[in-house]
């Protein structure tokens, strides 16, 4: 738990670790020892939650990799949104559920270009209902690859969580594991793959953002997979 205090914070995140902190400050000063604690309790919370880890991404082109911490929540054939460019077939939508303990950035599965990015306001069911792919709040973003496969990712909102941050625009390069956004507080990111991906993960797994390998884009990845800390 400890290590996990000790790493970077997302610059983002010091404005409320400053008014958290200050208030838990102010209590103290008042001797309001009943509000003293619950705000001491949040503040080493919101230091916890705003928390931004380093992590050793593979470098295999060959592989798609968690855009996000947190837990499969489920896999079904689901239509993208129309937004993403995808078009109108189903494809294996894998969804991530992010608790309000899991670190909350966002990184690119893979390297390519950023092809959309496109942001429709929504509704703020909770992320674990299947309807808040298409209902709740969204950042969505494709990614051109290389070889021309197109990528799917979708920042979601859930019920705690009312703001999506994305950091790219269209037109712009990624690599694997590079930032590209985050959500507060507590939300769902979606994939959706590419015909021909073979899915490594299962509902129930839990992910690490930059690191778990989710799936293959060729049936045999030649190679070594090595992983480079970003």
């Amino acid at each position: 738990m400890m290590a996990n205090f000790l790493v970077p914070i997302l610059a983002d995140g010091w404005r409320f670790i400053g008014l958290f902190a200050a208030a838990t400050f102010l209590a103290a000063l008042t001797g309001a020892a009943w509000l003293f604690w619950p705000l001491m309790v949040v503040t080493l919370w919101s230091i916890y939650f705003f928390r931004d880890p380093p992590r050793g991404v593979p470098q295999d082109d060959g592989l798609l990799i968690a855009p996000a911490d947190g837990l499969v929540q489920m896999v079904v054939d689901a239509v993208p949104p129309a937004e993403l460019g995808l078009g109108d077939k189903p494809l294996t939508r894998v969804s991530i559920f992010l608790s309000v303990f899991d670190v909350h950035i966002n990184r690119s599965p893979c390297a390519g270009t950023i092809e959309v990015v496109a942001y429709r306001p929504g509704k703020f069911l909770s992320a674990n209902a299947d309807k808040a792919s298409e209902d709740n709040e969204r950042t969505a973003l494709a990614l051109r690859r290389a070889d021309g496969r197109l990528i799917g990712c979708v920042q979601i909102a859930g019920y705690v969580a009312r703001r999506i941050v994305c950091y790219v625009k269209p037109g712009q390069a990624v690599v694997a594991g590079e930032r590209f956004g985050h959500i507060r507080f507590g939300s769902r990111t979606d994939l959706y793959l590419p015909e021909g991906a073979r899915l490594l993960v299962s509902p129930g797994q839990r992910m690490i953002g930059g690191e778990t390998v989710m799936a293959e884009l060729d049936p045999v990845v030649a190679g070594p997979r090595v992983a480079i800390e970003f």
